[in-house]
Parts: C-alpha cells; structure tokens; sequence
C-alpha cells in the first residue's frame, strides 16, 4: 500500500492509495476524492491522509487484520506506529529494545489517526464499514470541556464527539526571526527576486505557498487602482484561493486584500527590471518565478520558497534555521510592538477569528521591559 498522485483532465491533482498492484483502493479513493473535489481541501492535504490511510491499511495486512473492523485494536496501531519503521520490511511485530527511541513522534502518530478516523467514519456513511466501528473512534463528549470561544453564544449545553485514541503532545511554539536575522538575510540576497521573497514573508506575512502563488495580475501598486476595477486604497495584494501548477495554495477560503508598504513596492519595481533582462517579455503570469535555472519562467514552487529561505540563513551566517514560518510570525510580532491591536494583525495575517492571530504575538524584550516599568511603585502612592 502507498500514496499515489492522481491528476485529472481539468487540472486538478489529488493523492489516493494503490495496492502492491498499483490497483486503486476504492474506498480510500472516494474518500480521498471527497476531501479534494467536495470540501475544497489542499492537494497537499489529500496527500498527507493518503499516507496515513496507506500506512494503516499496511499494518492490517501484515498483522492480518481486517482494516473493516480494526478499529477496536488501534490501541495496537499506535504502538505499531511508534515503533515499527516505514521502510521495514522484516515481521510484522515491533519489539524495541532497551534505550530505543520511537520512530515516530506523537504529533505524526496524531495525524496519522485524524486521517483513519476520518476514513472510516466515511467507510461507515458509504456502508461499507459496520456502525459499531464508530464507537471504537469517538466517545460521546459534551461541549464543558471547551474553550469560551469554542462554546455556543447562547450558552447551551452541547453533546459532541471526541476522540477515543489521541496521545498528549508537548507544546512547542513557533519562534519569530528576529530583525538582525531577517536583515542579515536581506543582505545575503544575490538577486531582486529573493529580496522580494524575503519582504513578502517578512513584511507583508505571506506563506509560502501564498508568495509561491502569487500573479502579476494580483499587484496592484498604484495609489488609486479604480482604473483596474479595484476599489482597494494605495498599494496592495490581492491573496487568492486559486488551483495552481505549482501546487501552491493559499489557505484562507475567502480572498484577502493585504497593504505594503514603500519597501515591498521598491522591490517589486527592481524586481521587474531584473525579470525583464532575463525573460523580456516571456514568463508566466506568476510574479515568483525561476530566473537561474530550467525552465526559465516557470513558477517556483512552495517548496523553493522554503529552500531559498534555509539557503539564505546559510549564507548570511545565521546560529540557527529559519523557516518562512518564523518570517511571518516576526511581520506579526513587529506591528503589535508597532502599536497594533489584535483585530489589526487579525487582518493582516488573513485570519477568520481574532484568537487565531495570538499565536503569532512574540512582545519583544523592550516591550516587556516597559510594561513592567509602568507599573508604579507602591511608595508613589503614598
């Protein structure tokens, strides 16, 4: 069993699962097709599920189970996946010795386990799973528990589902790239198109595949852009959800309207003056594309963005790995030590809800420094 990509005649790519004789496994491929073409899900989500659906199905077969009713020993799945390598080929058994470290972590053995609930309960709408096999899944759980925000407004108790098998994850935060590392990797830029890179991850809060996705036809830099049909004041970007060859996606739904500033738009400026002298007028319609090596004019891809990024941090010397990540989340961290509210970075980040947004928030020293210097001494008081 593993992941296959399928790509069908209207563009649009998903990942299924093939047997040893690359035959389609039905029933995962019209969950898999679901997710995709249904919900709107990322092709890079369908891909990540079909590993994990591939890797339980895996496990049936060679512990010679029915992947039917082998929910009721998941329990014995994640020891499977704790210990048992992917590329092993020996018995299907998985004894660790003494001092061995897991081969998986939780937080990957989690994922796996979000998409086998997800298949099966599926398996059970289509029938072809029996309905017990959601009870081996879900415990019926009320909505107490939950966080205010998760809860309902009006107050009432709800019933919900949770999940019988989920291991406890340490909490890691993501860091922020400091200013002195986003600079120094600034100035290690060779060319216009990675200084542009880094402004759009660190100055405007792009993801990758936001940034990898990005048209020519979504830059507006003019201080009135009635004349193009938009409404939006000064310089900006329009981020859009959009199917593309690059496999980049933007992962908010709606389409959001992002200012830059006079940074971003002397970039792009040189920018353009550089792709002109390597492209002339050729090129796709993407603004990031590969100018040093082929195919000259395709679009970079997500995963370029993420290597030039690493490379950059090489080169400027820097003590640890940055990722576009740590870029974003260091845009996000400047405006609110700038003064910015939360609704404010809410907005820039392209959240939907304003809770999404505090992770993003690393008050710098200085900041923390003040705010316990304006609490008052108890002696002024008296």
């Amino acid at each position: 069993m593993r992941a296959f990509a399928i790509r069908l005649p209207s563009g649009t790519a998903y990942w299924t699962v093939v047997d040893d004789e690359l035959q389609v496994v039905e029933v995962a491929d019209r969950f898999l097709r679901k997710l995709r073409l249904n919900q709107g899900r990322a092709e890079s989500t369908t891909k990540s599920y079909a590993g994990s659906i591939a890797i339980f199905m895996r496990w049936c077969d060679d512990t010679g189970r029915d992947w039917r009713t082998a929910a009721s020993d998941l329990s014995s799945f994640i020891l499977w996946l704790k210990w048992k390598a992917a590329d092993s080929k020996k018995a299907p058994t998985a004894i660790p010795g003494p001092g061995a470290e897991a081969v998986r972590g939780a937080r990957r053995i989690n994922g796996v386990l979000v998409a086998v609930r997800g298949f099966l309960s599926h398996a059970v709408t289509e029938r072809d799973v029996p309905g017990w096999v959601l009870e081996q899944l879900y415990q019926l759980g009320d909505s107490r528990d939950l966080p205010v925000q998760a809860q309902a407004e009006d107050g009432r108790f709800r019933y919900r589902l949770k999940a019988q098998h989920r291991l406890p994850e340490a909490e890691s935060e993501v860091d922020r790239a400091s200013d002195e590392e986003i600079v120094a990797m600034f100035r290690a830029c060779r060319s216009a198109r990675d200084r542009l890179m880094v402004l759009l991850l660190s100055r405007v809060g792009l993801r990758r595949g936001q940034a990898a996705g990005l048209r020519r036809c979504d830059v507006h830099l003019l201080m009135d852009s009635a004349a193009l049909g938009c409404r939006a004041e000064g310089a900006h970007l329009h981020i859009v959800r959009r199917q593309n060859p690059n496999e980049a996606w933007s992962k908010s739904r709606r389409t959001v309207v992002l200012p830059v500033d006079f940074l971003v738009v002397q970039a792009f400026d040189q920018y353009a003056l550089e792709r002109h002298e390597v492209l002339g007028t050729a090129g796709s319609d993407f603004v990031l594309v590969n100018l040093f090596r082929n195919p000259l004019g395709s679009p970079v891809t997500p995963d370029a963005v993420g290597e030039t990024v690493e490379s950059l941090a090489l080169r400027a010397q820097l003590s640890r790995k940055i990722a576009p990540h740590m870029m974003r989340h260091a845009m996000a961290s400047n405006v609110a030590d700038s003064g910015g509210s939360l609704d404010e970075i809410q907005m820039l980040l392209g959240q939907k809800n304003p809770e999404s947004a505090r992770p993003y928030l690393h008050p710098s020293p200085s900041r923390l420094r003040a705010a316990v210097e304006r609490v008052p001494s108890p002696r002024e008081e008296f």
